[in-house]
């Protein structure tokens, strides 16, 4: 631990405060590591930096991790310490739904998340399992989280999946409603920490560091008002009110978004995996014991 790891922040999101957090209280920093955060260029350049050399460790999906496996069965990726244990997913309408259910959505035209692909599969697999068919939903796949906003406001798209800030901002315009935190989906594996093995293997040390710092911000971050933890923040979402950053904060920790212990459960896990297979994503049915480590004292 005597050198700056290169830490890749995978996009900048609400969904990443705890390790915003982590950075701002010096959690790093006081289990001895010099943590140097980059974001990545690219989604895809997350994983690929990791295995060129680029970067050192990532904060990401596993899903990443699952679709490197499912190409090369050689992959070095492992991820280690579960932080966002939930879908941030929120599924906005135009008007009000407080019994919704995923039949909701058969007839309407919805716009799905397209950054990246997770969203889009775990929602899938959500109404499959629930008894509906997909293909009874009008999906658009090919528009950004800004352009499905947008839509909703122009009314020609009934229901968005969305991450934060974009509800928060559809709410309180009264422009959408919240139908639907695919949070209550339950853990889920959502985002970890990842590397290489070479890495793990010359500096097990320092991944410990990483995991017990970012422990220290989860326990702050559910301790804490949401008005605390976003002034902590703030710096990080300089187009947010302190006020608006709050309410996401607090609505994302309600849902059981932010894990309280960084075990990643072979459960969520395998939830995760099940979606990328159903979904096309992957087909490789790559074991828990392979893909997943994990750091204790």
């Amino acid at each position: 631990m005597n050198r700056t790891i290169i830490l890749y922040e995978n996009m900048r999101t609400v969904v990443y405060v705890p390790f915003y957090l982590a950075i701002q209280r010096g959690d790093w920093a006081e289990m001895g590591i010099d943590v140097a955060v980059q974001t990545s260029p690219s989604t895809p350049e997350t994983a690929q930096g990791l295995i060129d050399g680029r970067a050192d460790v990532s904060w990401g999906g596993p899903m990443r991790v699952m679709l490197h496996h499912d190409r090369d069965r050689d992959c070095p990726l492992v991820c280690f310490a579960q932080v966002v244990a939930r879908d941030p997913s929120i599924l906005v309408g135009r008007n009000r739904n407080d019994r919704f259910r995923f039949a909701d959505l058969v007839g309407k035209r919805v716009g799905v998340v397209a950054e990246v692909p997770t969203p889009w599969l775990t929602l899938q697999d959500d109404i499959a399992r629930a008894g509906v068919d997909p293909a009874g939903i009008d999906w658009v796949k090919d528009q950004s989280m800004a352009g499905n906003a947008a839509a909703l406001r122009a009314g020609t798209l009934d229901v968005i999946q969305i991450f934060e800030p974009y509800a928060d901002q559809l709410v309180q315009s009264g422009h959408g409603q919240i139908w639907h935190r695919c949070a209550t989906r339950g853990d889920s594996c959502w985002t970890s920490f990842y590397t290489t093995r070479a890495f793990i293997k010359s500096q097990p040390e320092t991944c410990r560091a990483l995991v017990r710092g970012i422990e220290r911000a989860l326990a702050v971050l559910h301790e804490q008002t949401p008005a605390n933890i976003a002034q902590a923040v703030a710096d990080y979402f300089p187009e947010l009110s302190t006020q608006a950053l709050a309410r996401m904060i607090e609505g994302y920790r309600a849902s059981g978004l932010w894990a309280r212990g960084t075990a990643l459960p072979v459960e969520a896990f395998v939830r995760l995996k099940a979606a990328m297979i159903s979904g096309g994503l992957i087909s490789y049915d790559a074991s828990y014991d392979r893909l997943v480590t994990h750091f204790t004292d």
